[in-house]
């Protein structure tokens, strides 16, 4: 070995660590400690929001079934539904319409205006549709039954920055990433208007999780920074979405006893981008996605056995109700008003 190659490898080493060590805190590192240990008994409020998302889950994956373009009776299906709730829950509902073909599609928008702070706008969404062939139990049942549920229990309070809740169409093949799906038509319109969206919650596939060793694999080379069990939930970002990342699982953290991970990554990792949050993306907002990492874990992902009966429940609720507590904070709701 000469001498130059002695000199250059402490040197390459060097960089390489500091290299490693700017991608970890910018992208993998986040504040607080997953909770770890046995999960605690539900309270009465917590069972009470599980019975609810149960019940949405059931009559949108049960009753109603496929819901997407070609089985558009489920889709309308799926509207008339939420419609009724949301209505039912007290919000004026508007309608985001938009066709493809001759048929009419739409998203479902509530808000609460803010008191302090209206021009800033925390925004809220899921997917209402499913690929075809599958009743769409986890994906995106699930986040539809959360984003209906916490758009309830925030329903009589009085948030400093705009809440907005909203069900969104053709998050699915053949439709994603394309000019007609539905939260990317949403998005355009909101920079057309100049809206000022602070943060974006994408609800996606939030119901499996499981105990089973070696259950949870991930895009290489993230199996070195995270748990190989399927039991925790995650919030994903881009890096330009990272504070909006860290700031809600560090809530998250502090008020739910509920294993969590997190990360803030480029947009080029596989799924990182596979929900309505991509959306934003496109149009320069921060936007993160709540999942339980949906394909990487859940093997009736995409699936004709994706029915409701294969979510936990139990976890999701706990889930569910520790997002109320990260809107909360988000929004400056005093989120014992909304708890009981």
């Amino acid at each position: 070995m000469n001498s130059t190659i002695k000199v250059l490898i402490p040197i390459l080493s060097g960089t390489l660590t500091i290299i490693l060590a700017i991608v970890y805190f910018l992208m993998i590192w986040m504040p607080g400690t997953s909770y770890q240990g046995t999960l605690p008994l539900l309270s009465s409020a917590e069972a009470r929001l599980g019975n609810a998302l149960r019940s949405d889950v059931e009559m949108l994956a049960g009753t109603i079934g496929q819901r997407n373009s070609l089985n558009y009776e489920g889709i309308q299906k799926a509207v008339k539904f939420l419609e009724s709730e949301l209505n039912t829950a007290g919000y004026t509902i508007r309608h985001n319409r938009y066709q493809i073909e001759g048929k009419d599609f739409e998203n479902l928008e509530v808000e609460i205006r803010g008191s302090d702070r209206p021009d800033q706008i925390i925004l809220i969404g899921a997917h209402y549709d499913t690929v075809s062939f599958s009743p769409g139990a986890n994906d995106n049942a699930s986040g539809t039954a959360a984003t209906l549920e916490l758009a309830k229990l925030f329903s009589k309070t009085k948030p400093a920055r705009t809440l907005r809740f909203i069900h969104f169409v053709n998050e699915e093949r053949p439709f994603a990433r394309t000019e007609n799906m539905g939260s990317l038509v949403y998005a355009k319109q909101a920079k057309a208007k100049g809206e000022i969206i602070m943060a974006m919650f994408s609800l996606e596939s939030l119901g499996y999780y499981t105990d089973q060793p070696n259950s949870q694999p991930y895009p290489a080379p993230l199996s070195l920074f995270y748990p190989s069990v399927g039991n925790f939930i995650s919030f994903i970002g881009n890096v330009d979405s990272r504070k909006v990342v860290r700031t809600a699982i560090h809530d998250f953290r502090l008020k739910t006893k509920f294993p969590s991970e997190g990360a803030a990554l480029p947009n080029f990792v596989p799924g990182v981008g596979s929900s309505d949050h991509w959306s934003f993306w496109q149009m320069g907002y921060p936007a993160i996605m709540v999942t339980d990492t949906a394909n990487y874990r859940d093997p009736h992902y995409h699936q004709s056995d994706d029915r409701p009966d294969n979510l936990d429940y139990n976890r999701f609720v706990r889930v569910t109700f520790g997002l109320a507590q990260v809107i909360a904070d988000f929004t400056g709701v005093n989120f014992t008003g909304i708890e009981e």
